[in-house]
């Protein structure tokens, strides 16, 4: 072992803890973690669930060499505190100390590339007489998943190192957390570095505090700094990327406002290589220094001048917006400098941003810009499937998340890993991170991905376009995901191959510029003929809930009757008997409302507007409060299913 290895360690000693109960100087260990950032631990989250399901605000202590503070659970990744198990892209947790206090923080490599080879495992095991630190060698050689490393299996992790960092000695840099020991042997399992980005914006609030700490050079109490220990070539003509530059330009980078979106993160460095495509999937891109990741080969960096390129392409992306930052551009031409290949300055210093990554232009007076909703090949989609679990009172869905990025066939993002499913009143908070963290990682600036929830028709009354994945919202951003984003449900009965019905119904009315209400059920039909019959410039509007009753009926009409259009009142209404004064009301707003359609694909958007507008509290727009829109494009179908109906467990 080098004497620069032996220093390296003594870093990461310095920035491991443990976790362990707030009283008492002896209490048992719970796990380890260690510091990413100032104040901030990251753990494993089946570390602290024990111990914080019932209350997760409660104080704990974080303990290590220098330290010993309170702290409490900032955030963790669990959609489900009752299962009995963490699903492994879930099993983090952010950990905030309550004060200030000096302490080491770790070098988080910024590659989403995942590790494979030698690593050394770091955390705590248990005394007697106290929790002691331990180094011990690790070797990765498999994944799973997203964001899983598979520890080999000869591979001895003590208990209670759960938690701690995964250490690549080659590049000096953190890229895991050790989650598991494989029970009664030897091996187990860790979860990537990457996998913080799942955090949404606090990933974003942790990783500038962290490239910020790090871009001041701070010193160790043993007079050694973290990224200085890290392996990198020479400088010599200044044709390589060290491991300074990147600190200094991540440090420049966390100073500039985040990307407003991932897709302008993945535009600029794929500009930046030169159009190519980076091996592998592409990971979330939610912050500036994510992009930076994506210019290596492996473990080996780009050209400098790639890297150059990049942090001029997101210079010139602020300072379009007003947000310039003059030290990164004096520092880019500094750098540039020290290259000498002069005759290849241009490629990093002639840069434009294309039309697609500049500001939209200011709207003249009050009208807004109706996004027209994508058809295939039109623009990404976002599809939440609810199945209900058979059997279960009250009802409980299993959920599905699907992604269409527009450029080919929609792929599975998340599955509900859940042993009953949820109620309806469950599902907010156990979206909240999956769900909500994909819609704000896809969402480009002025233009919110679009989301389908598939139900069936009896739960269309879920009043989805209420619900608020954000538990604080700016007060310039509505919070329910009605007036966020074009919102639309869809059959759940209809996935799979649409019928010749449906198809041509569609087709006829995308063809028409001009739609009317029609208003059901009308009176006297009392089977689907005059459904399939209908005038195909009419909308089915209801002034009743569509999941009960007759509003039940109609619905069911309506869909097998080709219909993949629909409005209705999802609040109560009188089962028998006239309709109340107010339901003549919602159908002539209803009219007003359509008038306003160029194209059946503004309609989306269109209500969208409304709901943003009651979000607003603006007057003479609530009527349309309790409005649900189905809205079923049979050219994308929603996945078959794949497996049996999952039964109610007992």
């Amino acid at each position: 072992m080098s004497e620069r290895d032996d220093r390296l360690f003594e870093l990461v000693r310095a920035a491991t803890v443990h976790l362990l109960p707030a009283d008492g100087k002896d209490s048992p260990l719970w796990g380890s973690g260690f510091f990413v950032a100032p104040g901030w631990v990251l753990t494993a989250a089946h570390v602290l669930r024990p111990h914080l399901a019932a209350d997760r605000t409660t104080v704990f202590r974080v303990r290590g060499e220098g330290i010993d503070a309170e702290a409490r659970l900032a955030e963790w990744l669990i959609t489900d505190p009752r299962s009995p198990k963490v699903p492994l892209a879930e099993d983090l947790a952010l950990v905030r100390l309550t004060g200030e206090h000096l302490h080491e923080c770790v070098w988080l490599t910024d590659r989403a590339a995942r590790h494979t080879g030698a690593l050394k495992a770091c955390g705590y095991y248990p005394g007697p007489p106290e929790a002691h630190f331990r180094i011990v060698d690790a070797w990765i050689n498999g994944h799973e998943d997203t964001y899983g490393l598979i520890i080999k299996s000869d591979i001895d992790i003590p208990s209670g190192m759960s938690g701690g960092p995964l250490l690549d000695p080659e590049t000096g840099a953190v890229v895991g957390l050790i989650k598991s020991r494989r029970k009664d042997k030897d091996g187990g399992k860790a979860v990537a570095v990457a996998a913080l980005r799942r955090f949404g914006e606090t990933y974003r609030t942790v990783m500038a505090d962290h490239d910020r700490w790090h871009g001041e050079e701070p010193m160790s109490q043993s007079g050694d700094n973290w990224v200085e220990l890290q392996h990198g070539p020479a400088d010599g003509q200044g044709a390589v990327w060290t491991p300074r530059d990147r600190r200094e330009a991540l440090a420049l980078l966390a100073a500039l406002p985040p990307p407003p979106d991932e897709p302008t993160v993945k535009v600029i460095a794929k500009m930046a290589r030169s159009g190519n495509q980076w091996p592998g999937a592409t990971p979330e891109l939610r912050t500036w220094r994510d992009g930076h990741g994506l210019l290596y080969e492996g473990t080996a960096p780009l050209d400098p001048l790639t890297f150059l390129r990049y942090l001029r392409l997101v210079e010139a992306h602020a300072c379009a917006r007003d947000a310039g930052s003059p030290l990164l551009a004096r520092w880019i031409e500094r750098r540039l400098r020290r290259d000498t290949r002069r005759y290849m300055h241009a490629y990093a210093r002639d840069v434009s941003l294309p039309g697609e990554l500049r500001p939209p232009p200011e709207a003249d007076g009050p009208e807004r810009v109706v996004i027209s909703y994508p058809g295939p090949g039109e623009g990404p989609v976002v599809a939440l499937l609810l199945d209900p679990v058979i059997g279960a009172q009250p009802v409980r869905f299993f959920w599905q998340i699907w992604y269409d990025d527009g450029d080919g066939l929609p792929e599975v993002h998340e599955t509900d890993a859940s042993v009953r499913g949820y109620r309806p009143d469950e599902l907010v908070q156990a979206l909240r991170v999956p769900l909500g963290g994909l819609l704000e990682s896809k969402d480009r600036e002025g233009h919110p991905v679009p989301l389908e929830v598939a139900l069936p028709a009896e739960y269309f009354d879920t009043a989805v376009h209420r619900w608020r994945f954000a538990d604080i919202a700016a007060l310039n951003d509505p919070g329910h995901l009605g007036a966020r984003r074009r919102l639309v449900l869809r059959a759940l009965e209809r996935r799979g191959e649409p019928d010749n019905l449906w198809i041509d119904r569609w087709r006829s009315m995308t063809a028409g510029r001009r739609f009317q209400g029609w208003r059901i059920p009308p009176p006297g039909v009392v089977d689907a003929t005059g459904y399939r019959t209908a005038e195909l410039d009419r909308i089915p509007v209801m002034c009743r809930p569509a999941g009960q009753g007759t509003g039940r009926v109609a619905m069911k009409h309506a869909l097998s009757g080709g219909h993949s259009v629909a409005l209705w009142h999802i609040g109560p209404h009188p089962e028998r008997g006239a309709c109340l004064p107010e339901c003549d009301t919602l159908h002539a707003r209803v009219e007003k409302f359509l008038e306003t359609l160029g194209s059946l694909a503004e309609l989306p958007d269109r209500l969208r507007h409304v709901r943003q507008d009651i979000s607003e509290q603006r007057p003479d727009s609530t009527w349309a409060e309790p409005l649900a829109l189905l809205y079923d494009d049979p050219r994308r179908p929603l996945p078959g299913e794949e497996i049996e109906t999952v039964d109610a467990p007992l």
